[in-house]
């Protein structure tokens, strides 16, 4: 090798050693904390423009959904052993709270309920009280007489009236849990005794290792339970994050570990030299840099971002395959030489795949914005690898010594392709081509659910559909915004919105729901406890009476509650009884009083859409159904965006290939990805948002294979056996993802696994002058 070519190869090779120093320097001070990862969907979605005021509300209803764990535990000496199990959690240092029993003192929770009877007093018992009164007093009596007549936090004494049960109902709502002598939750049910633990996970269900550390002390402390003949319900929004989490990084090992080894097996068993390995060298430096790059735009990478880009493997290693299938038949190998004459269109393909991935980084969604930056990245990365490191490090002259037997099949391969072409009338077989687009596309269906993305762990799923039906606690992430200028305003509007709701409640639309409105239920509907209790006449407390109550108590009692002062929700919102509210209470924005009205086992959502109608100042919040709707609008935007890209890459095409290069090549691209979503109709798979990403990536692959088929160095067969070297290495990245456990990384690999196929069996027609 001359000196010039050798001092060429040393300086490219210095600028690469330049740039690896710098991209691991950085590398070290973005992960100087840990891994900068999230799991986190939130994180990914798309974003549109909000008020504040719902923004607001929002994030206050994910982290209660976010943190808050439920635990049910059945076990023969519970009632002696839930102590220690608590602390066990507890010193796990994972959770903030984990509550085992009522911390309240009960005896000041039950001076709260005396002192706002006449606020919490519900519609039902009222209107007992002015048309029933012989027959609720009867009631009241045989309730006092019986021991198993109901546990109320005060005495008979104390409440001769009866108020503080109906009350205690009240607040209780469709919950199933009640409290024993010490304080503790449970639940009694089908003979079994379940104790409840709330736990506050520390970190949120997305946050990573905090996540995963959690999940692992309740899988420890779940598994010495069951050990111990017991059973353990376990159900939270973070268990579901961590399980998720556990999952893609498995994937990210064992899909990333197989391209890898695919590729490596097929690089060695072509080329014959260790030292031909160096061919992934330009792709893992591309990973690198994309990861990087995403840090440094975005703060951190999602491991959605991980999985799909694991798989960029595949095209990257395109480079190194164009570059390096020259060895059959630019032999003696010279480095700097095959460089020189595959430099134009290794070049142009990296241009077109830049063009391609950019425009996806302008649509609404943040998943496509980071696999986009995370791809442009890592091609420019294998690109200047390819370029810088590759002709040093197989500068020797027998550094490759291919094998011959690939060169003659796709020589085969071209010779059949020239006789089935000469034997069939062109306009015939675009016709069928057509005629098998057009079927298939027809055929095809649209689904862009968000709950199809993933598929939750389906004993999870089960723990917590168990753990509803037993607490009768089941939220959703659904809600209303009740406003009003005033607490008066305010409580009419949610009072209004409750009618409603339990009108739904009986249609079978929802199991209950959790408004602020219940903590002043003594002021919704008429009579007010007032007028009810003035018009009750002594011979209707006849039933007390007989039991001995003297008339004196029940007169100081009715005149205690007629003199007692009405509370304001603010008031009630922060005494002890109005903890469970609390976080539903948004306060004062713009002027306005502002309340949340949590759902309970929403099974009808478009009858809350119409509620929200019916009711002045109610709106009805819903982020998954806006979620699927702006997914549609985020396929309009790709789409629309790879219209511009294409426009883009046909004149790039145009300026160094002429306008029929430009548009042989891209005609070639398009028509792959037109027939990959053709045959996914055929097929009966639905077209997904990431399905069409992987459509639009095929388009991205397909340019690429055409242009190198169209230069033709080295011959058409030699071009033809590049095209396949980087199909094959690209179907063991993405043709790999079909086979992942998430849809929506399953869509995609299937999507461009079908891609790759139609790029391959096209590529012939995108020679300058086929043979």
């Amino acid at each position: 090798m001359n000196k010039p070519l050798l001092l060429t190869e040393r300086r490219l090779f210095a600028v690469f050693a330049l740039l690896l120093i710098a991209l691991l320097a950085l590398s070290l001070w973005q992960w100087r904390n840990g891994a900068p990862l999230s799991a986190s969907l939130l994180d990914i979605l798309p974003h549109e423009p909000e008020s504040a005021l719902i923004e607001h509300a929002q994030q206050l209803s994910q982290q209660a959904l976010d943190r808050e764990l439920v635990l049910l535990i059945s076990h023969p000496q519970a009632g002696s052993r839930l102590d220690g199990w608590a602390d066990q959690l507890r010193q796990s240092g994972h959770f903030s709270q984990v509550q085992d029993r009522i911390d309240t003192d009960l005896t000041a929770l039950a001076s709260d309920l005396l002192a706002a009877r006449s606020s919490l007093a519900p519609q039902e018992l009222r209107q007992q009280l002015a048309s029933h009164p012989q027959d609720y007093f009867s009631r009241r009596a045989a309730q006092i007489v019986d021991p198993l007549g109901g546990f109320s936090l005060v005495s008979a004494q104390q409440d001769w009236l009866g108020l503080i049960p109906a009350i205690q109902q009240q607040l209780q709502g469709n919950s199933l849990i009640n409290i024993d002598l010490d304080g503790r939750l449970l639940i009694e049910a089908e003979g079994q005794t379940w104790y409840l633990l709330r736990l506050n996970s520390l970190e949120g269900g997305f946050s990573g290792k905090g996540a995963l550390a959690a999940a692992a002390s309740l899988d420890q402390l779940t598994q010495h339970i069951h050990a111990e003949g017991g059973q353990v319900l376990a159900s939270g929004s973070l268990l579901f994050a961590a399980r998720a989490q556990q999952q893609a990084e498995t994937e990210i090992s064992w899909l990333g570990g197989l391209s890898l080894l695919g590729s490596l097996l097929l690089i060695v068993g072509l080329f014959r030299r260790l030292g031909s390995l160096l061919a992934v060298l330009p792709a893992l430096f591309g990973l690198w840099l994309g990861v990087t790059a995403c840090i440094a735009v975005f703060g951190q990478i999602h491991v959605l971002t991980l999985v799909l880009g694991v798989s960029l493997i595949g095209v990257t290693i395109d480079f190194p395959m164009h570059y390096l299938s020259k060895g059959w038949v630019m032999q003696p190998w010279n480095a700097m030489a095959v460089l020189r004459a595959t430099l134009p269109g290794l070049t142009l393909g990296m241009l077109a795949n830049l063009i391609g991935y950019s425009a996806l980084a302008f649509t609404p969604f943040v998943a496509l914005t980071q696999v986009a930056v995370f791809s442009v990245a890592g091609l420019l990365g294998a690109y200047l690898c390819t370029l810088t490191a590759l002709p040093w490090l197989l500068r020797r002259s027998r550094s490759l010594q291919p094998w011959p037997l690939p060169l003659g099949w796709m020589q085969c391969l071209l010779d059949w392709h020239a006789r089935f072409v000469a034997r069939i009338n062109s306009r015939i077989l675009l016709l069928i081509v057509m005629l098998f687009a057009l079927g298939g596309l027809l055929r095809i269906e649209q689904h862009d659910d968000l709950r199809q993305w993933i598929v939750p762990d389906a004993q999870l799923l089960e723990q917590a559909r168990r753990i509803g039906e037993l607490t009768g606690q089941q939220p959703t992430s659904q809600f209303f915004l009740v406003q009003g200028a005033d607490e008066a305003q305010l409580l009419e509007r949610l009072f209004s919105l409750e009618r409603e709701l339990d009108t739904q409640i009986m249609a079978g639309a929802l199991a209950g729901y959790q408004s602020p409105g219940q903590l002043l239920a003594g002021r919704a509907g008429e009579p007010s406890l007032n007028t009810a209790l003035a018009a009750l006449k002594p011979e209707d407390f006849a039933p007390l009476l007989e039991l001995g109550v003297p008339e004196a108590l029940i007169g100081d009692e009715l005149e205690q509650l007629q003199q007692q002062p009405q509370q304001s929700l603010d008031e009630l919102l922060h005494s002890r009884l109005g903890e469970p509210w609390r976080m539903l209470w948004l306060g004062e924005y713009q002027g306005a009083l502002v309340s949340m009205v949590r759902l309970q086992g929403l099974t009808d959502t478009s009858a809350m859409v119409s509620l929200a109608d019916n009711v002045n100042g109610v709106l009805w919040v819903d982020r998954p159904a806006r979620l699927n709707q702006l997914f549609a609008s985020t396929q309009r935007h790709a789409l629309w965006a790879k219209v511009l890209a294409s426009g883009a890459i046909f004149i790039l095409l145009a300026v160094f290939l002429g306008w029929r290069g430009a548009l042989r090549t891209l005609t070639v691209s398009l028509a792959s990805a037109v027939l990959a979503a053709a045959t996914l109709g055929w097929l009966g798979l639905p077209l997904t948002l990431f399905s069409i990403f992987g459509l639009l990536l095929v388009t991205a692959i397909g340019v690429d294979y055409a242009i190198i088929m169209y230069e033709g160095v080295g011959g058409a067969a030699t071009s033809l056996l590049g095209a396949f070297l980087a199909a094959v290495t690209t179907w063991l990245s993405f043709g790999l993802l079909a086979l992942s456990a998430t849809p929506a990384v399953s869509s995609f690999g299937l999507a461009v696994s079908l891609g790759l196929v139609f790029c391959f069996l096209l590529a012939p027609w995108a020679r300058r002058t086929p043979a």
